[in-house]
C-alpha cells in the first residue's frame, strides 16, 4: 500500500487546518483525494484520542457552552426515510474555557438532550474545580448540567437567552427565529453565578473560527461532509490543532499552554506523530456522584471527582 511521505502528510494536514477542501489539496499537493481523505480520517480519529489523553484534571473558572449547526449529505428538509440516520442536520456541541480560550469538551451529533448530557458529563470528567458555566437558551442544558454537576453544589450555572425580532412573513418573534436580536436576557439557573460574567461571546467567536478553518462548515459551498465518520474526524483535527498548534492573538500563546498541559507550541508534524501513535482509551464505567452529608458547622463538604484517565 502506498504511504504518503512525512513532509507530504504535513503539507496535507496543514492545508486542511487552513480551510482548504479535499479537491483543492489534491490540486496543490499532487496526492490523490482518496489518500488525502484516508489520512485526514486517521489523524482526526487519533486527535480525538489525543484530546482524551491530554485534557484532564483541568482547573477552569469560566466555561461557555454552545452548539453550531452543520449538515451531512443533505439539508434536513430533503432527508428521506430511507436515508441513513446521520443524514441531515448535524451539530457540534462545545464547552469552551473563556479565560484560556481552549476547547475543553466537544460532542458531534444531533441536537438532542442526550448529546447535551454527553457534553456536560464530559466537561465534568475533565475538570476538578467548581466553574461558572454559561449556556445559550437550549432547554436541555439545564437538566444536563444539573445531572452532571449535582446542581448548585458542583457549579454556578446561568443561561444567556437572545430574543429575536420577527422576520417578514413570521407572525411572532421567537427565541430561535432568524433576524435581528431584540434583547438579551441573563437568567441565573442555580448556584451563584456572577451576572457580569454571564456571556457566550468567546464560544461564539470560536464558532466563527470553525466556519473559517473547516471547509466542511463553510456555508454555501459543496465542501460539506458526506459521511458522519469523516465529519467527526474533521472536527477532532480542528480542535486539536486549535488547542495545541494555533497561537491565539490575545493570549500570545496556544490555549493548551494557557491551560498548562503543554510547554511549547506544537508543530503540524508533532501533532500528526502524536495523533497516529495515540492509544485508544480503555472504556470506563461512569463514576457515581459522591454523597454529601450535613456538617456540624451548618455547611456541606463534597469531594469533587474529576479528570479523565
Amino acid at each position: 500500500m502506498y504511504v504518503l511521505r512525512p513532509e507530504k502528510q504535513i503539507e496535507i494536514i496543514g492545508a486542511l487546518t487552513e480551510g482548504c477542501s479535499i479537491r483543492a489539496i489534491e490540486r496543490l499537493s499532487g496526492a490523490h483525494r482518496d489518500s488525502i481523505m484516508r489520512l485526514a480520517v486517521r489523524v482526526g480519529e487519533g486527535c480525538a484520542h489525543l484530546h482524551d489523553r491530554l485534557m484532564h484534571d483541568l482547573q477552569v473558572g469560566l466555561v461557555e457552552m454552545d452548539e453550531q449547526w452543520a449538515f451531512i449529505a443533505k439539508k434536513q428538509k430533503r432527508v428521506k426515510e430511507s436515508d441513513p440516520a446521520y443524514y441531515g442536520d448535524m451539530w457540534v456541541f462545545t464547552a469552551f474555557a473563556a479565560t484560556q480560550k481552549a476547547v475543553i469538551s466537544y460532542v458531534v451529533g444531533k441536537r438532542t438532550s442526550e448529546n447535551a448530557l454527553a457534553l456536560a458529563a464530559d466537561l465534568r470528567a475533565r475538570t476538578i474545580n467548581r466553574p461558572q458555566i454559561t449556556a445559550d437558551g437550549y432547554a436541555p442544558y439545564i437538566g444536563a448540567i444539573r445531572q452532571a454537576f449535582g446542581g448548585g453544589l458542583g457549579c454556578d450555572f446561568a443561561q444567556l437567552i437572545k430574543v429575536y425580532q420577527a422576520t417578514p412573513g413570521n407572525d411572532s418573534a421567537t427565541r430561535y427565529s432568524p433576524g435581528r436580536i431584540r434583547s438579551i436576557e441573563k437568567e441565573p439557573v442555580f448556584g451563584n453565578p456572577d451576572e457580569d460574567l454571564i456571556s457566550t461571546s468567546y464560544v461564539e467567536r470560536f464558532n466563527l473560527t470553525n466556519r473559517m478553518a473547516m471547509r466542511r462548515l463553510t456555508r454555501l459551498t459543496n465542501g460539506f461532509s458526506k459521511k458522519f465518520e469523516n465529519h467527526q474526524a474533521a472536527v477532532s483535527l480542528h480542535v486539536a490543532h486549535y488547542n495545541l498548534c494555533r497561537v491565539h492573538e490575545t493570549l500570545r500563546t496556544t490555549p493548551a499552554m494557557a491551560l498548562g498541559i503543554t510547554k511549547h507550541i506544537w508543530t503540524i508534524g508533532e501533532l500528526i506523530d502524536a495523533a497516529l501513535s495515540a492509544p485508544k482509551p480503555a472504556p470506563t464505567l461512569p463514576v457515581p456522584p459522591t454523597p454529601t452529608r450535613p456538617s456540624p458547622r451548618g455547611f456541606q463538604l463534597r469531594v469533587i471527582r474529576g479528570g479523565r484517565a
